[in-house]
């Protein structure tokens, strides 16, 4: 018998070329990745790349372009973890994998880590949340996601970088909690593994980095309110020394200008991200002589703060007063009503970071722009439309 798992390989109307199935886009062809009969043999023979392509259900080609870390060849995340799967199953040893090292006690092929290393967990839901992604995306690549967190200590941030590259991580991914320019740290510089900042980024582009794009995001939640007739548009910001308070507040009045509406300064109050502040910025802003008609707080915790200051002044949401939120946090769908919001996009970094790190074939060399994901809207029912009737 075979020494493999063996794999059906679906119908398609795909077709071979060097062996490797492909569709008609010229593309390897999806293989099924349901397991047929295990079998293994106690004969004690060599493993060759065959036996791997047999017991992924591919051809012996698409395995050597797994194992080989080929660049420019694109083959679905669910093949390359079959391939990596079926290789550490089967004990395959005639080579090392790229960027994974040998354990050091048996010789045997060790499973690819990539390192996470974030500044803090506990400040918001963010952070779990983009390595759980990355989590994922990492298992889907048959690698496994080590992270640690170094509460913003220099010297314990370089000692945990080095700690993960004496591990033989195969690529490093560098988290802020708080969007915002770095200074790289020295242990990143020429590390020799591919690396990836997420939620941050320098002026040094040799690294690949993904932020959210904030200032579009506070224009759409913005335009969405304008569109919905709101002519008198309050804020409350975050604190005015982050980047995301800043630009949120840039998209504000650009979606302002885009519809013609004057920028009054009265209309914008500062928080401080939380509910007591946005229980103190919406009862400043009912203070004014002519209040607004709609309240765009920055995060929902704000707005949870400006839902109580409205009840208490006997003002219903969204019949008299709209509102929209900023983070889609669990309590913005327990909220009555729910409220609009929108979402920080950390779930699309987290599986950004992991797909980039696949890509980079000789990290440092070049010149990365910084990429910015969609944050989207999600409309609830705590935006009215205002007509041009009740406005005054």
């Amino acid at each position: 018998m075979r020494d493999c798992h063996r794999y059906s390989l679906p119908e398609t109307m795909g077709r071979k070329k060097d062996d490797i199935m492909i569709d008609q886009n010229g593309a390897p062809a999806e293989m099924s990745a349901e397991p047929a009969a295990f079998e293994r043999s106690s004969t004690g023979r060599r493993v060759t790349m065959t036996d791997v392509a047999e017991a992924a259900g591919c051809s012996q080609a698409t395995v050597s372009f797994v194992l080989k870390n080929a660049p420019g060849v694109k083959i679905s995340a669910q093949t390359r973890a079959r391939v990596i799967g079926a290789a550490i199953a089967l004990g395959y040893t005639a080579t090392t994998f790229a960027h994974q090292s040998r354990d050091a006690r048996s010789g045997s092929i060790a499973i690819p880590v990539v390192g996470f290393v974030v500044d803090q967990l506990a400040t918001s839901p963010e952070a779990v949340i983009a390595i759980d992604s990355a989590r994922q995306a990492c298992w889907n690549e048959g690698r496994i996601l080590l992270s640690a967190q170094t509460m913003n200590d220099p010297e314990m941030e370089e000692k945990t970088i080095e700690a993960m590259l004496a591990q033989g991580v195969s690529g490093l991914i560098y988290m802020t909690i708080f969007t915002r320019k770095i200074d790289l740290p020295a242990s990143l510089i020429g590390c020799g593994v591919p690396v990836v900042l997420l939620n941050c980024y320098s002026d040094d582009t040799r690294f690949p980095s993904v932020v959210p794009a904030e200032l579009a995001a506070g224009q759409r939640a913005t335009q969405h309110l304008v569109a919905h007739g709101h002519r008198r548009i309050g804020m409350i910001t975050g604190e005015p020394w982050m980047e995301a308070a800043r630009d949120r507040q840039k998209g504000y009045r650009r979606a302002l200008a885009d519809g013609g509406l004057p920028f009054d300064g009265s209309l914008v109050v500062r928080g401080n991200w939380s509910a007591s502040s946005g229980y103190d910025g919406t009862l400043s802003l009912l203070a004014l002589p002519d209040r607004p008609t709609a309240i765009f707080c920055q995060n929902d915790r704000m707005a949870i703060g400006c839902y109580e200051a409205l009840k208490e002044q006997g003002l219903r949401v969204p019949r008299d007063m709209s509102v929209i939120g900023f983070d889609d946090e669990e309590i913005s769908r327990q909220l009555h009503p729910q409220l609009s919001t929108l979402v920080l996009p950390h779930r699309a970094m987290g599986a950004w970071t992991v797909k980039q790190l696949g890509q980079m074939v000789h990290p440092g060399s070049v010149v990365h722009p910084v990429t910015r994901l969609e944050c989207p809207l999600i409309p609830r029912d705590s935006v009215e439309q205002q007509f041009i009737a009740n406005l005054g």
